[in-house]
């Protein structure tokens, strides 16, 4: 099977690619921005904020997989910060669905990320694919990311949107800027630590992208979180107890607020209580299931 792959240099791409590369099954072909020094796979150039691409990479290509976008933590978010956020998702993904709606062999997937961010606000709800989209700056990105694909489906592509939780893994993400704090004893629970932490470890991110690409009848939005509902308060005492070190100091939701903005507001005190009912439903079994066996296995 002859992938096409974006976002091959994060987190998520990066480990995708490395699995793939071990498979013989699979020819990957990774969109760049610039050529690399890495001799794996094959690369072709892209410019994914122009308005049209070659369509002669698409020769032979039977699935896409697009996972660009900036990083949405890297900054405190400013006017230009979220414009870049918006953008580097959804322009780059309205030229790719444009693109191959204009093929007269299309692939048959097209997989693009998307995130929970998509939900909002929403406490301890309990939240599947079919809940409704909430309010706040990530979740109008996390929309508008998801129907740029819209061209795809209409040509009669199956289009997979794979929302992604907080995902897991010691060298970077949330998890590798946290383990610092937490190993020298001053970590904590921000705000209340109420509200729920969707997330998912990295290993079941890139085997559940593959059982998806390998399952035509999962499409449209798929919640990509481990089953293990947990609080904040639960996430931090669970990764002091494998750490062996104490979770005794709160960062009040005000601090949070003062240094952060509107970013430490969405991205760590909002409570997303998501399920992964479509994987589940389609039969995947979880590498780590529970918060406590993935931080054991990761760390």
């Amino acid at each position: 099977m002859k992938l096409l792959i974006s976002g091959s240099s994060g987190l998520v791409g990066s480990h995708l690619c490395q699995t793939l590369y071990a498979d013989p099954a699979y020819e990957t072909v990774r969109l760049v921005r610039k050529q690399s020094s890495e001799k794996q796979g094959t690369t072709v150039l892209w410019q994914p904020t122009s308005d049209c691409m070659d369509l002669a990479i698409f020769a032979g290509v039977d699935a896409v997989i697009h996972l660009g976008g900036v990083n949405i933590a890297e900054k405190r978010w400013s006017p230009e910060i979220k414009q870049k956020i918006y953008n580097s998702r959804v322009q780059s993904t309205s030229l790719l669905a444009n693109s191959l709606s204009q093929l007269e062999q299309p692939p048959a997937t097209f997989i693009c990320a998307s995130a929970i961010g998509y939900y909002g606000e929403r406490g301890d709800e309990r939240l599947d694919e079919s809940s409704p989209r909430g309010d706040g700056f990530l979740t109008d990105v996390c929309s508008a990311w998801e129907s740029a694909t819209q061209p795809a489906r209409d040509a009669g592509i199956r289009v997979v949107n794979t929302r992604f939780g907080m995902i897991l893994d010691k060298e970077g993400g949330a998890l590798g800027q946290m383990l610092t704090p937490f190993k020298f004893g001053v970590g904590g629970k921000l705000g209340s630590g109420s509200q729920y932490w969707s997330w998912i470890a990295l290993p079941d991110v890139v085997q559940a992208i593959l059982f998806c690409l390998q399952h035509t009848e999962i499409q449209g939005p798929v919640n990509f979180v481990a089953p293990d509902e947990v609080t904040n308060l639960e996430f931090t005492k669970t990764l002091g107890k494998v750490l062996g070190r104490p979770t005794c100091l709160p960062v009040p939701a005000w601090a949070i607020k003062t240094i952060f903005g509107e970013m430490g507001q969405e991205l760590m005190l909002c409570s997303a209580r998501v399920t992964p009912q479509k994987l589940q439903a389609a039969g995947y079994e979880f590498a780590y299931p529970k918060l406590e066996e993935a931080f054991r296995g990761l760390i």
